[in-house]
C-alpha cells in the first residue's frame, strides 16, 4: 500500500529525516512513534505529498507522490495535529464543504457524510457551531473530515492530544473501528496509544527509523522475575545456572517493596519457554521461601528507552570517531 525508498528530508543543515525506508501493508494499524522533533510531521508530510522530499520516493497503491500527487491524495485522509477546522462553521456546513473540496458527486454527498458522521459519533452536534464543542469533539469533527471520502490510507497525527481520559479512550476505539476499512498510520509521542491501538510499531530517532517491528516484538522478554527471601544470596542463585541450562545471567533488582523480608531478582532465560517449572522445583529442593515469580515482559517505554540510549551512544562513537 505505501512504499517509502531512500526517503530524506533536510532543512539547509538540519536532516528532518535521514535514509528512510518502510512498506506498510493494507489493513496494518501502524504507529510512528520518537520524541517531539524526531521527524514524526515531516515524514507523514512527505507520504501525503504536503513536503516534498529531498531524495527517495513515496509510492501509494503503485503511484508516485511526485509525479500523481492529486491520485495519491485521493486515496488519503490526513488529520494533522491541529485539525483544520473553521470555528465559526456549523459541523454540518464544514462537512459539506470538505465534501465539495473532495469533488464528491453532489449525489453522493449525503450517504457519504451519514456514514462519516456515524462512524465518529458526532450526530448531535451536526447543528452546533464548531467553536463551541469540546476539544475531544473537534477531534471526532477532525477524523470525520478526514474519513469523508473513505481513503485507503488514514493518517492522524497525535489524534488524543491534550484530551481527558474519556475522550483518549474513545478516540482509540474510534481509530480501530476506522481500521476496519483503512490502512491506518497514527503518530504519537505517547506510548501507551501505541500499546493501545496498533499492531506495528516504527520508531524514529533523530530523523532515523530506528527500529520497525510488530508490537509483539518490543514486548516479548527473556527475564524471570522472582522474590525470594533476604537468607537466599548470589552465591545460591549462581547455582541454578548449573542446574537449569537455560538460565543465564543473574542480577539483584533490591527489595521487594510488597513483602517484608524478600529480595526482587532478575534471571536471564533463553530457549523457547520460560522454565519457571524447573525454577520453582529447585526452589523448593533447595527450601527457599519464594514470594512470587513472573515472566513479566517489557513495556514499550522500556524499550523505547533501550532503543533510546543505544542510538546515543552509537552516536557518540561515530563523533569520537570523527
Amino acid at each position: 500500500m505505501i512504499t517509502a525508498k531512500n526517503l530524506c528530508k533536510r532543512y539547509q543543515n538540519v536532516e528532518a529525516v535521514k535514509n528512510v525506508n518502510v512498506e506498510i501493508q493494507k489493513g496494518e494499524i501502524v504507529g510512528l512513534l520518537g520524541q517531539n522533533g524526531a521527524g514524526k510531521t515531516t515524514m507523514m508530510k512527505m507520504i501525503t505529498g504536503f513536503l516534498e522530499p529531498t531524495e527517495g520516493t513515496v509510492l501509494l497503491g503503485g503511484k508516485d507522490v511526485l509525479e500523481d500527487r492529486i491520485a495519491v491524495q485521493r486515496q488519503i485522509g490526513y488529520m494533522p495535529e491541529n485539525a483544520p477546522l473553521y470555528h465559526e462553521m456549523l459541523v454540518q456546513e464544514y462537512l459539506l464543504m470538505i465534501a465539495d473540496l473532495r469533488e464528491i458527486p453532489s449525489e453522493k454527498q449525503r450517504e457519504m457524510i451519514v456514514e462519516a458522521v456515524k462512524a465518529t459519533g458526532i450526530e448531535k452536534y451536526l447543528t452546533r457551531p464548531i467553536g463551541t464543542l469540546s476539544k475531544g469533539y473537534k477531534q471526532r469533527v477532525g477524523i470525520c473530515q478526514a474519513i469523508l471520502h473513505q481513503p485507503d490510507v488514514l493518517i492522524l497525527d497525535e489524534p488524543t492530544n491534550g484530551l481527558d481520559p474519556v475522550q483518549i479512550i474513545e478516540i482509540r476505539h474510534l481509530i480501530i473501528k476506522l481500521a476496519q476499512k483503512s490502512t491506518v498510520i497514527v503518530s504519537t509521542h505517547i506510548l501507551q496509544e501505541i500499546e493501545a491501538v496498533c499492531d506495528r510499531v516504527l520508531i524514529l530517532i533523530d530523523g532515523e527509523l530506528v527500529k520497525d517491528a510488530p508490537l509483539g516484538e518490543f514486548l516479548t522478554s527473556n527475564r524471570i522475575e522472582i522474590s525470594l527471601a533476604d537468607s537466599v544470596g548470589k552465591s545460591d542463585l549462581e547455582m541454578i545456572k548449573s542446574e537449569v541450562s537455560t538460565i543465564g545471567a543473574v542480577e539483584k533488582q533490591g527489595r521487594d517493596n510488597s513483602r517484608k523480608g524478600f529480595t526482587l531478582w532478575s534471571l536471564e532465560w533463553n530457549g523457547d519457554a520460560a522454565p519457571i517449572p524447573e525454577l520453582l522445583n529447585l526452589a523448593a529442593d533447595q527450601k527457599w521461601q519464594v514470594g512470587s515469580v513472573t515472566s513479566k515482559p517489557p513495556s514499550l517505554e522500556q524499550a523505547f528507552n533501550s532503543l533510546m540510549i543505544e542510538h546515543a551512544e552509537q552516536k557518540a562513537k561515530k563523533e569520537d570517531a570523527a
